[in-house]
Formats: C-alpha cells, sequence, structure tokens
C-alpha cells in the first residue's frame, strides 16, 4: 500500500485516521500489515458516506410519514400533492446517493493515481463474489415480501389503506433503485492495490459495502408505520410477520455466510 497521502484528502490522511485503520486490519486477519496513509485515506472516506448514506433511508421512511398523514386523519387522502412530493424527494435522494457514490469512486480513483506500482493480477470481483448469491436471494425475497403487502393493501376497499400503498409503494421503488445504483457503483469501483495485502483488504471492503445495502430497513420499517393499525387486522399481522422472518433469515443469513475476510482470502487463492 502507498506510504504518500491522498493529495486532496488531508484530513483521511492524518495521524488520527490510521489508529482506526490498524484496528480494521487487525479485526479482519490482516494484523501483520501496517496501515499507511492511503488505506486509513480511503477508510475514513468510506466511513463518513456510509454515515451520510444512512440519513437517507431514515428521510425516506420520514417522508413516507408525513405523505401519509392525509390518510391517517381523514383529510382527503386521494389528494395527489403528498404523492408528487414524495416522490420528488425521492428523485432527489437518488441524486444524493449518487453524489455520495461519485465523491468515493473519486477519492478511489486519485487513490489509485499515487500508487507507484499497482497489482500484478488486479481483479474486478462480479456480483457473485461481492454480494453472493444468498445474500441477493435474501435482497430480492425481502423486497417482494414488502411489494406483497403493498399489493394487498391495494386490494382493500377503501381510499385510506388504498392511499397509504401507494404511498408505501413509491417508499420502496424508491429505495430499490437507491440500492440498485449503490450496487453499481460498487461494483464498477476500481481496484486500490499494490500488493496481496492492499488487494485482500480492497475486496473485503467491497464485500462489507455490498452486505451493507442487503440491509433492509427500509423494506421492515415502511409497512409497519403505513399499515400497521390502519389496514385490516389480518394485513397489520402479515407486516409484523414479516419484520419477525425476515430479522430470523438475516440473523441466520449473517452466522452461517463466510466472513467478509474469508471471501476475500478466496478470492486471492484462485486469482
Amino acid at each position: 500500500m502507498a506510504e504518500e497521502p491522498l493529495p486532496d484528502a488531508s484530513p483521511s490522511a492524518r495521524a488520527t485516521d490510521l489508529r482506526p485503520a490498524d484496528a480494521w486490519l487487525a479485526r479482519h486477519g490482516l494484523s501483520g500489515a501496517r496501515a499507511t496513509p492511503l488505506l486509513a485515506g480511503r477508510l475514513a472516506v468510506r466511513g463518513r458516506a456510509r454515515l451520510a448514506a444512512a440519513m437517507i433511508p431514515a428521510l425516506l421512511i420520514v417522508a413516507s410519514a408525513l405523505a401519509a398523514v392525509p390518510a391517517f386523519d381523514g383529510r382527503e387522502p386521494h389528494r395527489p400533492l403528498p404523492l408528487l412530493a414524495l416522490t420528488a424527494l425521492v428523485a432527489g435522494l437518488l441524486l444524493a446517493q449518487s453524489l455520495l457514490d461519485w465523491w468515493v469512486r473519486r477519492v478511489d480513483q486519485r487513490a489509485a493515481a499515487t500508487l507507484s506500482r499497482r497489482a500484478a493480477h488486479p481483479i474486478q470481483p462480479s456480483w457473485r463474489t461481492v454480494l453472493g448469491l444468498p445474500y441477493a436471494v435474501f435482497a430480492v425475497a425481502t423486497l417482494a415480501g414488502a411489494m406483497a403487502l403493498a399489493g394487498s393493501a391495494l386490494a382493500v376497499p377503501g381510499p385510506t389503506v388504498r392511499q397509504l400503498a401507494v404511498v408505501l409503494l413509491i417508499g420502496l421503488l424508491g429505495v430499490t433503485v437507491i440500492t440498485a445504483v449503490q450496487l453499481r457503483h460498487l461494483l464498477r469501483r476500481p481496484v486500490v492495490a499494490e500488493d496481496e495485502e492492499s488487494l485482500t483488504a480492497d475486496v473485503i471492503m467491497r464485500v462489507e459495502d455490498a452486505r451493507d445495502l442487503t440491509t433492509p430497513s427500509v423494506q421492515w420499517a415502511l409497512p409497519m408505520v403505513l399499515l400497521f393499525g390502519t389496514a385490516p387486522g389480518w394485513l397489520s399481522a402479515a407486516a409484523v410477520a414479516n419484520v419477525i422472518l425476515g430479522v430470523v433469515a438475516y440473523v441466520a443469513l449473517r452466522a452461517r455466510t463466510p466472513s467478509s475476510a474469508t471471501v476475500a482470502r478466496r478470492v486471492m487463492s484462485v486469482r
């Protein structure tokens, strides 16, 4: 890994960032490697981008709840203005996520430009390597379950529940597009490595980022916020069951699948 700091990331290359980088290496079984300003800078930027990205689903959940307020209190639930505002917000959140991805990608590109040499056989992992089939199936199943709840709500007589179902659909479609944009960025991100250790670290970061994308916060929270207690009892029970089954599946998935470090070492062994 390169010794010189990134040319445009002086805060990221500070000595205070080296200690978390050393801890990150040790946590992933790379305690023999020494943290460099380049790795520390990349990890610091990812931490800040991840913190900012965590606000996006929170804003989407809050905005969806606000868009559903007319339906909750019985004030003209068929008015299109809240739905249009929610759609515009989803577009704005998509733009914000794209800018965050561009920022991380730009830092990686500039980091790659500082390397005195690149890894002899750089790899560009596919989605099967970065995300993995079990996580991909879980993400699709989680979305399908939330969409099924929204579709069931649309079939319920009464404008209130239908309005809530439309809000739920807009939120779910929005988070799906945002996640797809994140995954596309992750797969196209440049490989930044000059030796085997830094290449392993690069793969670990990709796998961790991809697995974070499968955390279904919006897919679990929105049906509960919008349908529980408002929709018919069977639909509220289905929303609760969706969360319980999803949490059980997610815990089992995290416990039974190899760690990101193990995946990275397997990639390196067949390189």
